[in-house]
């Protein structure tokens, strides 16, 4: 799955690689470690001219009340394409409001024996790439806030995902660069947009960082991102970082290739 993202890259750099501005009046500052069940707003690029903030969990128009809509979004944190087709929370928002999630990467945990370990995974060639989203606007009737939300699209796991995230096997759906415009188009079918949901095999490189990002300590700082070499299961892990090129299998590079 994917629960925890990081969007490094300034609000300046985020408008120029999406060509849109953010709304008026919009501020983003870079995350270096957000959760999704802190539901924080993360930038959503859609169909319009500008760059939106979302909060972190699909709220359904159709749900009522807000304590219905607080129990609701931390199950729609994701959404598994293959059934969001089928699920009422996901039916509107994947054929009117599909999204891109702009991100420099997105972690998750290697289980090794008993243990897990955190990594850092990003696109080799693209600061900034993007997930898979769809987003819904949830009207509060209680307030008339209107509140705009996101979940993040998961797919089955590439070769890489398969070693990183060895439990369930899963990870988000990745929009290559030369095809983000055409999955935010509202004029596609059903089976077109299925033929996003492929595992992608785009150039990733993935770092075994430190459990800052699980501690109790602030995990929207720099250091969460500071790679970091388990020597309790070095046997294992081998000081690894781990990177994919399209159609190879991954392959573990030296620290030095990592400036």
């Amino acid at each position: 799955m994917c629960f925890h993202a990081s969007v490094v890259t300034p609000k300046g750099k985020v408008e120029e690689r999406f060509n849109r501005a953010f709304k008026p009046g919009v501020d983003f500052d870079p995350l270096y470690h957000t959760s999704g069940f802190s539901h924080e707003e993360l930038p959503v690029v859609g169909n319009e001219n500008t760059i939106q903030l979302a909060s972190w969990g699909l709220i359904p128009r159709w749900v009522k009340s807000l304590e219905d809509a607080l129990k609701i979004r931390n199950q729609t944190l994701n959404a598994r394409s293959e059934t969001v087709f089928e699920k009422p929370s996901f039916r509107n928002a994947i054929s009117k409001g599909r999204c891109l999630v702009p991100v420099t990467g997105f972690f998750e945990w290697r289980g090794v024996g008993k243990h897990k370990f955190p990594y850092h995974i990003s696109h080799k060639e693209e600061e900034l790439f993007s997930l898979a989203g769809i987003t819904e606007e949830w009207l509060n009737k209680e307030t008339g806030e209107v509140m705009q939300t996101v979940s993040i699209l998961t797919t089955q796991a590439n070769p890489l995902m398969q070693i990183i995230h060895n439990e369930k096997l899963r990870m988000p759906v990745i929009i290559d660069r030369n095809r983000e415009e055409e999955w935010i188009d509202p004029s596609l079918q059903q089976r077109q947009i299925e033929l996003f949901f492929e595992p992608s095999n785009a150039p990733m490189i993935a770092k075994s960082i430190s459990k800052l990002i699980t501690s109790n300590a602030n995990t929207n700082v720099p250091d969460v991102l500071t790679p970091h070499n388990y020597s309790e299961v070095e046997a294992i892990l081998d000081s690894e970082h781990l990177t994919t090129k399209p159609t190879e299998k991954p392959k573990v590079i030296q620290d030095s290739l990592f400036g």
